[in-house]
């Protein structure tokens, strides 16, 4: 038999038990939380689960536990066993398509997004390999930092929602003077350029941060350094972050090689694109751009709804032309 103990209440659920029907409305505690209805309930030695659509948004949900509306106690799923609801086999039907249509959706979206972030990857992989110095010991790096604590329970944590690269070191020793040499290198951390003592945070102990400068870990921009114990796991650690030219701020950079095909035509899931040569220093990209336009934003593409191509005005993205290389990477990817 299977039971679920609830603490608060001090009572034990049998969840062997069924409480609610197919075809069933139920809803979430509080009035303005979702409603939802049984599609299907299945059983095993663990007890009966409740397979649900939510009547808002369409989304699947499961649990194995619904209470009767009766005997509320704090948050859960309940039943109103006083004046239960229903819905017709049709309704259900046309909710359950509904809601089947936006998971394959969101599935496919899902993908797309990953592709788009493996395209970037791709980038940042190649960028790492040309220029990460032979000697190259560590990665001095910046990251922003967003504070997820939580005062009233003592929750102390954080979120790294950007990280740039500012530049490398032959060394993997933490140097406060060396990470403030970099910090001018990117606008958002010239201010940790500067002396200041306490910005220099030294906690190489158990559940420490490590050395860093900054004012703080939990929010606002932190230095510190990345070691490179292994070239390819460290390709792929920050492949991300370099795919991303807005994330590189180093001073001193290799020239990137100049491509000199004029022209180039390519097609990416039923997508087509056209490369042109569009100035002396600048390419266009024509095409359906819509879907992977964050990716060409990311890559410094600038759109322009009035671009002159093939005598007339069409909407299109200007690169520098040493981007060639890599949109021609990101646009031949197979699925």
């Amino acid at each position: 038999m299977a039971k679920q103990f609830l603490l608060f209440a001090g009572k034990e659920i049998d969840t062997d038990q069924q409480t609610v029907s197919v075809n069933q409305i139920v809803q979430m505690e509080g009035y303005s939380y979702p409603k939802y209805v049984v599609y299907k309930i299945t059983k095993d030695q663990w007890g009966i689960d409740y397979k649900l659509i939510n009547l808002r948004d369409y989304s699947f949900d499961t649990t194995s536990l619904i209470r009767p509306l009766s005997e509320k106690f704090g948050i859960g799923i309940y039943y109103d066993d006083e004046n239960p609801q229903f819905k017709t086999n049709e309704e259900v039907a046309e909710l359950y398509a509904k809601a089947q249509e936006k998971k394959v959706n969101q599935i496919e979206q899902e993908r797309k997004e990953e592709k788009q972030r493996e395209a970037i990857r791709v980038i940042g992989r190649q960028w790492l390999q040309e220029n990460l110095p032979e000697d190259a010991q560590a990665l001095i790096i910046a990251c922003l930092k967003q504070d997820e604590s939580d005062s009233q329970t003592d929750y102390f944590a954080s979120k790294t929602v950007r990280t740039v690269i500012l530049g490398f070191s032959k060394h993997q020793r933490d140097i406060f003077s060396e990470m403030r040499k970099h910090a001018g290198n990117f606008e958002e951390t010239s201010h940790l350029a500067e002396y200041n003592e306490d910005y220099e945070h030294r906690e190489k102990y158990s559940m420490g941060h490590g050395f860093y400068l900054g004012e703080s870990y939990y929010c606002g921009w932190i230095i510190k350094k990345a070691p490179i114990y292994n070239r390819e796991n460290i390709g792929n650690e920050f492949s991300f972050v370099a795919g991303n030219p807005d994330n590189i701020h180093i001073k001193t950079l290799r020239t990137e090689k100049k491509t000199t095909s004029v022209e180039i035509a390519t097609t990416t899931d039923n997508l087509s694109f056209e490369i042109v040569d569009y100035s002396e220093k600048a390419i266009a990209l024509f095409g359906d751009t819509r879907a992977i336009k964050d990716l060409l934003s990311a890559m410094g593409g600038k759109f322009n709804p009035r671009l002159t191509h093939n005598n007339e005005k069409q909407a299109g993205w200007i690169f520098s032309r040493i981007k060639k290389s890599e949109l021609e990477t990101v646009l031949n990817l197979k699925a």
